[in-house]
């Protein structure tokens, strides 16, 4: 199975949850850190288990997922 590789844009994140809701592996969790605008920011709990569907990615409203994908060789 893939491995795959979140970068979340902390201060994009405005906290709503879709991506943790949107995530099959329950890869995504809330942080308990708060950015600038007081939001509780999404970071990866257990990225071990992230295989990079990016179901997260197109969920979120405010554009701060970016995912990458480990090339398998064939």
């Amino acid at each position: 199975m893939p491995k795959g590789m979140l970068i979340i844009d902390k201060e994009r994140c405005k906290g709503c949850g879709l991506c943790i809701v949107a995530c099959p592996h329950q890869v995504l969790a809330f942080s308990g850190e708060l950015n600038r605008s007081g939001y509780n920011v999404v970071h990866m709990e257990r990225p071990e288990a992230c295989v990079g569907c990016g179901f997260c990615a197109l969920t979120c409203p405010d554009v701060a997922i970016e995912v990458y994908r480990e090339r398998v060789p064939a």
